[in-house]
């Protein structure tokens, strides 16, 4: 269910807007995109696992905030990030 450190360098280096950026909301929002995925893959063998899916919930209200921020302040870097992560229509 965890991304290994060698997965969250890659979608640091791949979403990072200068060397060294591990704080930004791209790449926030990425790495929160992979937990998602993670968690929701676990979900469709272990449907009961509510206490999993609690935290599941509060990833993704945390990367809706953090592209609600990310919109808020920079209207391009949003639509880039939505378009590059796959998260819209």
């Amino acid at each position: 269910m965890t991304i290994t450190a060698e997965r969250k360098d890659v979608l640091i280096k791949d979403n990072a807007r200068f060397e060294g950026d591990t704080g930004s909301p791209e790449v926030q929002v990425a790495i929160l995109t992979e937990r998602i995925t993670n968690l929701t893959e676990h979900f469709k063998t272990h449907a009961k696992d509510n206490h999993s899916r609690r935290g599941l919930l509060m990833l993704v209200n945390k990367r809706r905030s953090l592209l609600d921020y990310l919109k808020k302040k920079d209207g391009t870097r949003y639509t880039d990030l939505i378009a590059k992560l796959g998260l819209r229509k």
